[in-house]
């Protein structure tokens, strides 16, 4: 019997009839390294044993008397594998298409409380042989990190399955109402202390997180005054500017994948000087910045993105519960140079780190836990029915990282081509991007509003064409210095046109203007056009 942490239970009270709190993964195989076929009862004959190293997808909910705590984690006496793991087929030769429309659909369906929170789906008739199988399950057992750790834990990294022990599940019997009424009541008399741990913790983060804030309304100052145009730290990530992403939405979801190379999104990370996370971050950006002009509303001030992160400790094959907090990150789509908006990522996302290490990491998990479940459900139904999120809204959008496995993963010895996650939206929050980098691949899921973001699809051409920008950008930089090193005779000569990548990076720059302006801007123009006349 394991008690739900309060993070846990905030998933929960998330469940409104438009929102469902679970998340999902998409896995694209290729059958065709497999010793025999992968069927329905092949899938759940590799999944059997391992649900042991996954103890809560045998365990259910049971709920505190009265709301009194949060709920707990018990075995499941009834439990059946094959309620669990289904099928479908798509029609022969389902496109990539018809598969998201599918995930959609299912994802959208919430999972029934009364069993484990889990579902699985084997999915046949994919085009050129493939198989997919979609996975859910409720972010209360689970956070993004534990999510790519069951890869590791359900899945094999060598086409040879391991060997397991032999699964021999006895559930223990459900504790008593009284026992979960009892032991309720013993923690109800400890809450004064956690009380004044609370508030201490509050009290001591006051100062870390005013020195934190500084830098930002600084930057507040310096743009309402006129002298710093183009400030890259130019507003609170309080306060978001109002989207068609922050509004009520329906139970209709849209879902859309890609697959980026992560060599290439390596190659501007080197060549630029940042992370992986700043590309993916200044992607987003550009990506949501397009979107906005194609539907006449980008804000003039950036976007605030929500960024989950991971407070786990380094235990392997630990999957239990959420770990996780999260930091607010300005967006700088309010800018149309590429290059200018990566550096500005680069900045915006040091800022925001160094934020959040002065953040006591339980601090939040410990203010949700300590109201009762009760209050907390009724807390969370009036801020949706507020509507608050419509004219004040947190952040904009949800922009997940995650790391995978960095080789490559195999169900029943078919090959895992792509994995691809699918997260959470709720109203007032109509998009989430989660990528997970996973054997060479960056692997981009977006789950969207269907009525707000139809063109959810667009969206992930825009990521794939900023990449290509950003690539085209990084190759002239590396060019430009190569062409530095030679020697002046070698470099002297007639001027040559215009390279291809450079006219793809101009054809391809993501930003045009709401004045309806071509996307190539100008500052980046010049720079490649410089590029060019030195090569």
């Amino acid at each position: 019997m394991r008690r739900l942490s309060g993070l846990d239970a905030a998933f929960l009270a998330l469940e409104t009839p438009h929102s469902t709190g679970h998340i999902g993964g998409l896995t694209i195989l290729d059958p065709s390294s497999a010793p025999q076929p992968l069927d329905l009862d092949r899938f759940i004959a590799v999944l059997q044993p391992r649900l042991a190293l996954v103890p809560v997808m045998r365990q259910r909910l049971a709920e505190v008397p009265l709301g009194l705590d949060q709920p707990v984690w018990i075995d499941d006496e009834h439990f059946d594998i094959e309620y669990h793991v289904r099928e479908i087929a798509l029609p022969r030769p389902g496109n990539d298409s018809q598969l998201a429309e599918q995930v959609a659909r299912i994802h959208a369906r919430p999972l029934d409380r009364a069993k484990p929170l889990w579902e699985a789906y084997l999915i046949t008739g994919l085009s050129r042989g493939r198989m997919g199988i979609y996975m859910k399950i409720h972010h209360a057992a689970i956070d993004g990190v534990t999510g790519a750790e069951m890869l590791k834990l359900l899945y094999d990294l060598t086409p040879e399955p391991r060997e397991l022990p032999e699964d021999d599940f006895t559930p223990r019997p459900a504790p008593s109402s009284l026992r979960l009424g009892r032991d309720a009541l013993l923690r109800l008399a400890t809450r004064p202390l956690e009380a004044t741990k609370l508030v201490t913790d509050a009290l001591m983060s006051v100062p870390s997180l005013a020195s934190v804030a500084r830098p930002y309304i600084s930057g507040m100052l310096r743009r309402r005054d006129g002298t710093a145009d183009g400030d890259v730290i130019s507003l609170s990530p309080t306060l978001a500017p109002p989207t068609p992403l922050n509004t009520e939405i329906s139970p209709h979801r849209k879902f859309s994948f890609r697959t980026l190379s992560l060599a290439e999104v390596k190659e501007v990370k080197n060549t630029f000087e940042c992370s992986v996370n700043d590309v993916v971050m200044a992607m987003c950006a550009s990506a949501l910045r397009r979107w906005l002009i194609d539907h006449q509303a980008l804000p003039d001030r950036p976007l605030v993105a929500m960024m989950p992160v991971s407070i786990r400790s380094t235990d392997v094959g630990q999957v239990d519960g959420n770990k996780v907090s999260a930091m607010l990150v300005p967006l700088p789509t309010h800018l149309e140079d590429p290059l200018e908006r990566l550096h500005a990522m680069q900045a915006t996302t040091a800022v925001a780190k160094r934020s959040q290490a002065f953040i006591p990491q339980g601090l939040v998990d410990e203010a949700v836990d300590f109201s009762p479940p009760a209050l907390t459900a009724r807390a969370a139904k009036a801020w949706f029915a507020s509507h608050l999120f419509k004219r004040v809204p947190p952040f904009n959008v949800v922009i997940s990282n995650i790391p995978g496995p960095p080789v490559p993963i195999y169900v029943a010895g078919a090959r895992v081509l792509g994995h691809y996650p699918v997260s959470v939206v709720a109203d007032g929050v109509a998009l989430n991007m989660t990528v997970i980098g996973m054997d060479g691949g960056l692997h981009f899921g977006l789950i969207a509003a269907r009525e707000r973001v139809p063109d959810v699809d667009r969206i992930t051409d825009y990521l794939e064409e900023e990449l290509a920008t950003l690539l085209a950008l990084a190759r002239e930089k590396q060019a430009e210095a190569e062409a530095r090193q030679r020697p002046r005779a070698k470099r002297a000569g007639p001027r040559t046109r215009t390279s291809a990548p450079a006219a793809t990076a101009r054809r391809t720059r993501s930003g045009t203007s709401s004045a309806g302006q071509k996307p190539a801007m100008a500052s980046a123009s010049k720079r490649v056009a410089r590029a060019s006349r030195s090569s």
